[in-house]
């Protein structure tokens, strides 16, 4: 038993070293790939996070101004409590919305 396992040892030697040389050729692609990695992926990530806070604004402003459309098609027809609710909804909306593209604008600029 120990005499065919030598034999096995001896046979696969030659094949356990190269595949050892090639995993050590991997290693500098590797390094390499790491480098190139954390150099692009910051420089397409920043365009990104500033589109997502562009949509978002835009997403806010777009609620906010159909809260206003409805406000201004139908002066009288809302109660003063509901009215102060669509008020509160119309000015945070808006805030979300001119907060958020100010921060695209942030995000691009730095």
């Amino acid at each position: 038993m120990v005499r065919a396992a030598a034999r096995l040892a001896k046979k696969w030697a030659p094949v356990a070293r190269q595949s050892r040389q090639k995993a050590k050729e991997w290693i500098p692609t590797a390094r390499q790939s790491g480098a190139f990695v954390r150099h692009v992926v910051p420089a397409a990530v920043k365009p990104l996070h500033s589109l997502w806070h562009e949509i978002l604004g835009f997403t806010f402003l777009v609620f906010a101004g159909i809260g206003v459309w409805k406000v201004w098609q139908h002066p009288g027809a809302l109660p003063p409590i509901q009215f102060a609710i669509v008020v509160i909804f119309i000015a945070v909306m808006t805030g979300y919305g001119v907060s958020s593209i100010r921060k695209a604008r942030r995000i691009s600029r730095s």
